[in-house]
């Protein structure tokens, strides 16, 4: 996604956001930009009925112009990466009046204006960074080299940005062993140096190492050693996530027969959505247990987060996109908060996306759940008594139950 413009005026109120969607996988992003009630200026085709004056016959015509919308709704197919956003005409021009119902349909290629009248909160600012950033979704990073020569990548399901260039002096053969090896230690550590910087290593992320002959092996060799020799856990674990492919040269035109290889393409299709399955995981695992780290639901998980217990260590708030596109701004409001709080006591917020099997899961806990850092015991207790003293017990419980024993 690129930033066409951003206007912040004095006063902080209507701050608009210009973008233009440059592939299919920003269509997801601006799908969890826009969210009911924001201002969405973009192009649109207008079915137009003109009476002619000389015969008194309706003439229609489909117009091109521009629009500014108040979002009521929104819809996006993945299947074809189509996203469509419906609401009502709110700045009239010749062609359309104020307060008609219209759809726009967002394009590639095509920029499009946001104005969130009610600020740009925590998680829109969030979800603004991720569309605008490179490394989305942890994408594959990726290194193909050759003695001298490093170009570094990051690879998502739909393009390759190249992140830099690194071009080092490599001694020739003729050289003594000596030069060779130093001049080597020289172009693996300016390289691993422009790596790093490059992608965020801090979370699991898969690495792809490209080269003719043994240049990609060596390297991942150096990083597991420099991994061993500083006691650095992260360089520990990129050594170990790395994998190792041939290329026919360092070339980034290379990497084009390497990113077709199965092994290749089955670690692309598994990365996009690792981390959210592993914490879905490890939730549930802790579910099994009972100890009282692992609660789900709106109220239980309020409860703890207001005690603090989804702080520094091991908590999380584990929350579905599709609770911040609630048309109710106070509930969204309400979900920001959480995940602000959460944040600023030291602990892990984690927004899932609700159309991914991961987001599936959580949905049928209510969409909201929490690990905490200690156990917290009778969360629940309020909404049981609730529950009991409204209905009382059917005949299917125990399916209920089950059905939940079958997803955990």
């Amino acid at each position: 996604m690129k930033l066409v413009s951003r206007h912040i005026p004095k006063e902080l109120e209507d701050e608009q956001v210009s973008l233009l969607p440059e592939d299919p996988e920003d269509m997801w992003h601006a799908y969890n930009l826009i969210v009911p009630g924001d201002l969405v200026h973009a192009h649109a085709v207008r079915k137009v009925v003109n009476i002619n004056p000389g015969t008194g016959v309706p003439n229609a015509e489909r117009v091109h112009t521009n629009l500014v919308i108040r979002v009521k709704s929104t819809f996006f197919d993945p299947a074809v990466a189509s996203l469509r956003i419906s609401g009502v005409v709110a700045a009239e021009n010749e062609h359309v009046a104020m307060g008609a119902h219209h759809t726009l349909d967002i394009e590639v290629n095509r920029s499009f204006t946001i104005i969130k009248p009610d600020g740009w909160d925590s998680v829109a600012k969030n979800a603004l960074a991720e569309a605008l950033s490179d490394d989305k979704n942890g994408a594959m990073a990726a290194v193909v080299m050759q003695e001298g020569l490093a170009n570094i990548c990051l690879i998502t399901q739909f393009r390759t940005v190249v992140k830099t260039r690194v071009e080092s002096v490599v001694p020739k053969k003729r050289d003594t062993a000596a030069d060779q090896d130093a001049g080597m230690r020289k172009f693996f550590e300016k390289t691993l140096s422009s790596l790093l910087r490059a992608a965020d290593f801090s979370e699991s992320r898969p690495l792809l190492l490209a080269s003719p002959g043994f240049v990609a092996q060596d390297f991942k060799d150096y990083i597991a050693k420099q991994g061993r020799d500083k006691s650095d856990k992260v360089l520990t674990a990129v050594a170990k996530q790395a994998t190792v492919v041939h290329a026919n040269s360092g070339h980034v035109h290379s990497l084009n027969e390497v990113l077709k290889s199965p092994e290749v393409l089955a670690k692309m299709r598994n990365m996009k959505y690792a981390k959210e399955a592993q914490y879905i995981d490890s939730f549930f695992e802790l579910l099994k247990l009972d100890d009282g780290r692992a609660w789900y639901g709106t109220k239980a998980v309020e409860k703890a987060v207001a005690d603090g217990a989804v702080g520094p260590g091991s908590g999380v708030l584990l929350i579905n996109n599709s609770l911040f596109r609630s048309e109710d701004l106070a509930t969204r409001k309400k979900y920001v908060a959480l995940v602000d709080k959460v944040m600023r006591d030291g602990g892990d917020a984690r927004i899932l996306s609700s159309d991914h099997e991961s987001g599936q899961r959580l949905k049928m806990l209510g969409d909201i759940a929490a690990i905490l850092n200690y156990p917290m015991h009778d969360l629940d207790e309020d909404e049981e008594a609730e529950a009991a003293e409204q209905t009382p017990p059917r005949r299917d419980e125990d399916d209920q139950v089950d059905m939940l024993d079958d997803v955990i």
